[in-house]
């Protein structure tokens, strides 16, 4: 079953850019070692966090396609693919070499601030026409609006819709997702401090931004919440309390670039609007680490 791949940690990549804003593939394939190395169960490519609003189509096309060939089937691959024009997002699902692509992850509509069941329709629109299983991504703090519990488990219905990351935040709704959907519908955790908590009612996992950065230990936070080892997995949760806020104290993925900076993964660049993380930011992540 295609949902018992998708079970653990999969790390929601980022996108290296050289000094210059260009994609920086040498380091790509760096970081793709670095997490692989790290035991993280599947790759999440061109998400929030691989800041896909400002990478053009052929960047995004010739990443997709470096990670396939770097990766070579190790783990499985989850790509992004949503936006607020479904018509749009329908002709893009269509142009997008999906082949090697185990599903994709659409975000719920941003800006227009849809009703539930404009949502509804444009799930239902977008799962029709991907050639691959769809994960659905509810995060109103960047959307600007909330996918109900009601609709998520409405949705999870179609054949052809497999799973939610779950990033509003709201326990109660992440209650009512895990005791209403279906029993083969996989809960996903969007928020990295709630990961273990979730997985006491039923979720399956996280998708990650810490992960990026500390694959080794995260994925082991997450096996050992899965497999019941709730006092080591609360140990290793209580360890990335201080360092998750300084993720997007000045917004996703600065953050988690200035780690890996530090690391020697790859450069702290992002693109505008987000610049590259403050000194004083910085400091503090460094002395955390």
């Amino acid at each position: 079953m295609i949902q018992d791949k998708l079970r653990g940690t999969g790390v929601a990549l980022v996108t290296p850019f050289t000094k210059e804003y260009a994609v920086d593939y040498d380091a790509l394939r760096k970081l793709l070692d670095f997490v692989l190395d790290g035991g993280v169960d599947y790759l999440v490519i061109n998400g929030t966090t691989a800041e896909s609003a400002t990478t053009t189509a052929a960047e995004r096309a010739k990443v997709l396609q470096q990670v396939k060939e770097h990766v070579s089937g190790r783990v499985p691959l989850v790509y992004g693919l949503g936006g607020n024009n479904t018509q749009e997002l329908l002709i893009s699902i269509a142009e997008t070499n999906l082949e090697g692509i185990t599903a994709i992850l659409s975000v719920s509509p941003y800006y227009n601030k849809p009703s539930q069941q404009g949502i509804y329709q444009h799930f239902v629109q977008v799962a029709n026409a991907s050639p691959v299983p769809v994960i659905l991504y509810n995060v109103p703090g960047r959307t600007g609006s909330n996918m109900s519990g009601e609709t998520t488990v409405k949705l999870a219905s179609h054949d052809n819709i497999i799973a939610i990351k779950e990033a509003s935040g709201n326990l109660e709704q992440c209650m009512y997702i895990a005791k209403h959907k279906p029993e083969d519908f996989m809960l996903i955790s969007g928020d990295d401090l709630l990961a273990v908590p979730m997985t006491t009612f039923g979720a399956q996992g996280v998708i990650s931004v810490l992960a990026n950065a500390f694959p080794g230990k995260f994925s082991n936070m997450v096996r050992h919440a899965l497999g019941g080892n709730y006092q080591e997995a609360s140990a290793l949760l209580l360890s990335f309390a201080d360092v998750n806020p300084l993720m997007y104290e000045e917004s996703n993925p600065v953050g988690v670039k200035a780690v890996l900076e530090r690391f020697g993964v790859c450069t702290a660049q992002v693109r505008l609007p987000l610049v590259e993380a403050s000194p004083g930011l910085k400091d503090r992540l460094y002395k955390l680490l």
